[in-house]
């Protein structure tokens, strides 16, 4: 079979570089825009193909050398290999080609991205896959397209240096627990002052694993708390701390700052930083006003609803989850909050329940998941927002969606990416509609 040659164009949404074989689209894993390679092609398609690199015969000026020692094996990390303001540019055309496509929102829309403060060392929560005895013992993360576990021995080059701390401690104690073939998992969440573990556990004896890690609690420091989940998120405190807590700021001079928790198993952003950034994009694009009365879907712990509570008249959060919702009302309650409500209900059973009350809403701030808020869309569009403010993490399902917002008469004025996760091609946008 022929080895074709080719140099790479750009970057997709998934990580690989995009290339042509014979005029068909080929994706290249661990490519860099401007690489002049040799490859091999491992999955013909009808619309396209997947090929290895065999030869790297120009490397493009934009390719750096990867910092961690199981970049490539790792199936994290894909883009540790290009430089960073390659990264940026290719999110920022990976965001404004999905809007072209999904709703025929211009290119001029979609702003800069906004670059992470830092490139390594930012995120806040990892899980750890285990696999071996205590002898042969391998702690990280799963192959590419495999669960074959690659060693993080040296810990994660994107984790907080707190928690590769923690990864330490519990590598050292795990290697003097007979049953630890029975932990497939451990995640590792960190906040200001706190360090929580949460250990899956598939055996029969719950009790005595707990007890093996209450007598080296001391040797598991930084870990502030520890928690085993046996199934289905039933999570049991071994030890330590209840929950995490970070800081939001307040724009109002007569309100403290946010202090926001939450428990594990609930959601939070993994990057503190650019989580920051993206409430202050939310307050320029919402641009509230005292009168404003706010709805915010898929609300989680109250990340948006409550730092904006002290700026409107009030603000009302919707979230399926009742775990996070219980976290929102706490919060709620410890920042002295009163004009803030939560309900807890699936997105677009909720918009329905308060459109039967004859509810109304100057802004919508939605931050769904990945697959998106279709289900929910119609339902919003019934309420009919002055302003729409999209908190997307998946750039096809934000796509679809704002197509669909536009047959409702809302139009997007601007996009704004923010990279969350340098090194790999996930990113988070921010975008704008208001009714025309």
């Amino acid at each position: 079979m022929s080895e074709p040659v080719a140099i790479i164009d750009k970057l997709a949404f998934g990580g690989n570089g995009v290339c042509r074989i014979n005029g068909k689209v080929c994706f290249v894993p661990f490519s860099c825009p401007g690489d002049e390679l040799r490859l091999a092609v491992t999955s013909e398609k009808r619309s396209y193909q997947v090929a290895r690199i065999v030869e790297l015969i120009t490397p493009s000026a934009e390719r750096v050398i990867p910092p961690c020692p199981i970049f490539g094996r790792c199936g994290g990390c894909s883009w540790q290999h290009i430089a960073y303001g390659q990264q940026l540019l290719a999110k920022q055309q990976i965001l404004a080609d999905a809007l072209w496509r999904g709703a025929r929102v211009a290119a001029d829309c979609v702003r800069p991205v906004l670059a992470a403060p830092a490139q390594y060392g930012y995120r806040s929560r990892v899980q750890f896959k285990l696999t071996g005895s205590a002898e042969r013992l391998r702690i990280g993360f799963y192959r590419s397209t495999s669960h074959q576990v690659e060693d993080a021995g040296l810990g994660c080059a994107v984790a907080q240096p707190l928690i590769n701390a923690t990864l330490a401690a519990l590598r050292r104690v795990l290697r003097t627990l007979p049953d630890v073939t029975a932990i497939p998992q451990i995640s590792v969440d960190c906040a200001e002052g706190g360090v929580l573990a949460v250990v899956s556990y598939t055996g029969r004896n719950q009790s005595a694993l707990a007890d093996f890690f209450r007598e080296q609690r001391a040797e598991l420091a930084p870990l502030t708390g520890l928690f085993l989940n046996t199934g289905r998120k039933a999570l049991h405190k071994v030890y330590g701390d209840d929950q995490l807590t970070y800081r939001l700021p307040s724009v109002s001079p007569a309100a403290d700052d946010c202090r926001l928790a939450y428990q594990p198993g609930g959601f939070s952003q993994v990057n503190r930083e650019q989580n920051l950034a993206m409430l202050e994009l939310v307050r320029r694009m919402g641009d509230f006003q005292p009168a404003d009365h706010v709805l915010d879907l898929y609300c989680g712990n109250g990340n948006f609803s409550l730092p904006i509570a002290s700026q409107v008249a009030a603000v009302t959060g919707i979230e399926e989850y009742a775990g996070s919702i219980a976290a929102a009302e706490a919060n709620r309650a410890a920042n002295n909050i009163a004009n803030a409500e939560f309900i807890c209900a699936d997105a677009a059973g909720g918009v329905r329940e308060l459109l039967a009350a004859g509810r109304r809403f100057d802004t919508i701030i939605l931050d769904p998941p990945r697959t998106g808020a279709a289900e929910a869309v119609p339902e919003l569009c019934r309420l009919a927002p002055q302003r729409i403010i999209y908190v997307s993490c998946d750039p096809s399902t934000l796509a679809r969606d704002c197509g669909q917002l536009a047959e409702s008469g809302y139009t997007v004025r601007e996009s704004v990416p923010l990279d969350m996760f340098p090194q790999t091609y996930h990113l988070e946008s921010v975008t704008l509609l208001q009714k025309s």
